[in-house]
């Protein structure tokens, strides 16, 4: 029996596989939150990457507070042109002055080390985007609070303290819906992006299941300088919903439809077809924030418990809205992969704050069996993993310090 304060309690309701109706949605990497979300997360770990490099330690920092004010475009077929850029601004905390234990002074250059990141993140998400012209990039990075800092920065501790009373949740196992449409916007901006350029990578995929047939709504936004014409257009359309039918048909026995880009007007001619200079809609007036899109396991999913927390851009050591939501998908899948007899998993973890990260206020496992299985069957096996992935919660810090870990 663990020390740890884990409860875990039978659930009397049908797992959303077998519920009637079931919501699911995964806003693309070019999607402008989904943008913000990559961007702090890459500033993050860039941040983290020199505080190891400069001072053996991560500093106190946050990024989550990333905004995208959007921008306009004049689309045209062979090619349009961007007329006010998209501007992003890097909103945070970070740590700029540091002295070691030997007294040495540094000062650290983390607006640059922003910059970089930044850059590097939007030429290879969104090619098509001229950094400097089409795209800008400030940064406001403050210092962090000094209670907040004290809590981040105690001195000899194993594990580190909580920086905050808060929580995360996670779920097992995926949906064949939620799998669909995961695995449907990785493989366009994928394997299909690579031979089909006119696909511009923010793609927005809304899946809808009722009973046992499963609706994808697809949002595709495509670059002009690849289309000459509306026939060219429209058969990228069609590209697309035939790329997408063919891989949720394989995935799934359920009847699947597919729409693409349904809010077309062709009678508008090319100013009433989802047609982008740069792909993606912020060039057109959609903005976006860090945390307002897919939570830590890639999906919108309603029909389960959320945590509101914005997991890109936190700190990876001590921010409970990172780790906790992280950690708790991980303990979810580990249940599931290693328990037989359950058809649905989900975890909360609780915090306080200042204390250990490994040791939550409550971890809280909610199951639903198979009929041949009790929770007196699985308990002992269930509380034993979720005590066991506790104890390594720093793994989650490195492997997201790593990138090895998604965070949207």
């Amino acid at each position: 029996m663990s020390d740890r304060n884990i409860r875990i309690e039978s659930v009397d309701r049908r797992a959303v596989e077998d519920q009637e109706v079931e919501i699911v949605e995964r806003k693309g990497i070019g999607h402008p939150d989904s943008l913000c979300d990559g961007i702090a997360e890459n500033v993050s770990r860039a941040l983290s990457k020199l505080y190891l490099d400069r001072v053996d330690k991560v500093l106190h920092y946050n990024t989550d507070e990333t905004q995208l004010a959007a921008g306009s475009a004049t689309p045209a077929f062979g090619g349009g042109e961007v007329v006010e850029p998209i501007h992003v601004l890097i909103v945070g905390r970070a740590t700029r002055h540091y002295v070691d234990e030997d007294g040495t002074e540094h000062t650290l250059p983390v607006d640059s080390v922003a910059l970089s990141a930044a850059r590097d993140y939007l030429a290879e998400t969104v090619p098509e985007l001229d950094f400097g012209t089409d795209v800008v990039v400030d940064v406001r990075l403050g210092e962090g609070s000094g209670d907040l800092q004290t809590v981040f920065g105690e001195e000899g501790a194993a594990v580190p303290m909580a920086n905050d009373t808060s929580f995360g949740v996670g779920h097992a196992p995926l949906t064949e819906t939620e799998q669909i449409v995961l695995e449907a916007e990785e493989h366009l901006n994928g394997p299909y992006a690579e031979d089909h350029p006119e696909l511009g990578p923010d793609v927005k995929i809304m899946g809808k299941r009722e009973g046992d047939h499963i609706d994808l709504t697809v949002a595709a936004a495509m670059v002009d300088r690849y289309l000459d014409d509306a026939d060219d257009y429209h058969d990228a359309v069609a590209s697309v919903r035939e790329a997408v039918t063919d891989l949720a048909e394989a995935s799934t026995d359920r009847t699947v439809g597919v729409e693409v880009n349904t809010a077309d007007n062709p009678d508008k001619g090319k100013d009433g077809l989802y047609l982008t200079t740069t792909g993606t809609s912020a060039e057109q007036g959609d903005d976006g924030s860090v945390g307002r899109g897919n939570r830590a396991n890639g999906l919108i999913t309603p029909n389960r418990p959320m945590s509101m927390e914005a997991t890109s851009g936190k700190n990876p050591v001590n921010h409970i809205g990172k780790i906790y939501n992280l950690l708790s998908t991980r303990i979810a899948e580990a249940v599931v992969e290693e328990v037989d007899g359950i058809r649905d998993f989900r975890v909360r973890l609780l915090s306080q704050i200042g204390r250990p990260i490994d040791r939550p206020h409550v971890a809280d496992g909610f199951v639903v069996t198979d009929d041949s299985v009790t929770l007196a069957d699985i308990e002992a096996d269930v509380e034993a993993i979720v005590d066991r992935e506790l104890a390594a919660v720093t793994d989650v810090t490195r492997d997201v310090i790593e990138g090895d870990i998604r965070t949207f």
